[in-house]
């Protein structure tokens, strides 16, 4: 801290209000949480505008109030900041303890059901007071979540991303093309990309698993003929299965069935070869982590080191 250096306009207390009106929605639900007047919650609020000199809500009668744009932003930091001076007051009396507080994750809509349950499931072991919430969502939408605030992490492919996200690798897979079972190129030592030019594509079409798909068939030197545009991983399993397309993906259930019980045929030896994609955990630069989401960080680093193959 420089000597010129003021004291903020604002307190904790204004902050805390401000966030329970946020969260409730009306002053008067907010007054109820808390347990003081309306009028109490009222003047916290304009205490706080005044002091950050902006508005950071309209207060309409009989219809609660809406946050302003800025309002939406200093929602987030202002929990940030709450949760940053519980964690100064456990560590300056001594009783930090077992870590507690809110962690909301953000996970590729593919990744979710492969990957995310055993990382929820362990991290809750480790820490069980941690309250998770996650979102699956497909990766733009994520890493806008992120860069707002909405989110702390999110488990994403490392495709396509702004270079500006931090990032701690945890595993790595290996694109597949996905056939038919009994298709004529099944038995192919190697398969040839371009031999399925001409055959319907079953495009999964989530950001950024159709940008990566159409990549690797322009690199092959072909246009694919889509077919179908599935938003559902599992779908676009299945419309192979049915002998409806063909398709690649990053993701690999652990059995080749669809859930039909049809068989899948999986590649991963083609020409030209397709290379690996990483799976990685992002979080916004501009956006201080957590306590909690800090250590989920160490978590999943620690796991890609000890179970890379299991994630």
């Amino acid at each position: 801290m420089t000597s010129s250096a003021r004291p903020p306009a604002y307190t904790m207390r204004q902050l805390f209000v401000f966030v329970a009106v946020a969260e409730t929605g009306t002053i008067r639900a907010a007054a109820d949480r808390l347990h003081v007047s309306q009028s109490a919650v009222s003047l916290s609020l304009t205490e706080l505008e005044r002091g950050l000199r902006t508005q950071l809500c309209v207060r309409r009668r009989a219809h609660g109030v809406q946050l302003t744009p800025t309002g939406e932003r200093v929602l987030v930091r202002a929990r940030v900041l709450l949760e940053q001076a519980g964690e100064l007051a456990a560590a300056a009396s001594g009783a930090e303890g077992e870590l507690t507080g809110p962690l909301a994750i953000g996970c590729y809509s593919s990744l979710g059901p492969t990957l995310l349950p055993r990382l929820l499931y362990e991290f809750a072991q480790q820490h069980p007071r941690v309250t998770v919430d996650f979102v699956e969502d497909n990766q733009d939408r994520l890493t806008a979540r992120l860069t707002s605030g909405e989110l702390d992490l999110a488990i994403v492919y490392d495709l396509d991303l702004s270079p500006e996200l931090r990032r701690t690798r945890m595993d790595t897979r290996q694109p597949a093309v996905l056939l038919p079972a009994g298709h004529r190129l099944a038995d192919e030592p190697t398969l040839d990309l371009t031999e399925l030019a001409e055959e319907p594509m079953v495009l999964l079409d989530v950001p950024p698993s159709s940008f990566h798909a159409l990549q690797v068939c322009d690199r092959a030197g072909f246009s694919p003929r889509i077919r179908y545009r599935p938003k559902n991983f599992e779908t676009a399993r299945a419309l192979v299965g049915r002998g409806l397309g063909w398709t690649l993906l990053v993701q690999r259930p652990h059995h080749d069935v669809t859930y039909e019980g049809l068989g899948l045929v999986v590649r991963h030896e083609v020409n030209p070869p397709i290379p690996p994609v990483d799976i990685i955990l992002v979080w916004s630069p501009t956006v201080m982590l957590s306590k909690a989401a800090r250590a989920f960080v160490d978590f999943a680093t620690a796991e890609s080191d000890t179970h890379p193959q299991d994630l």
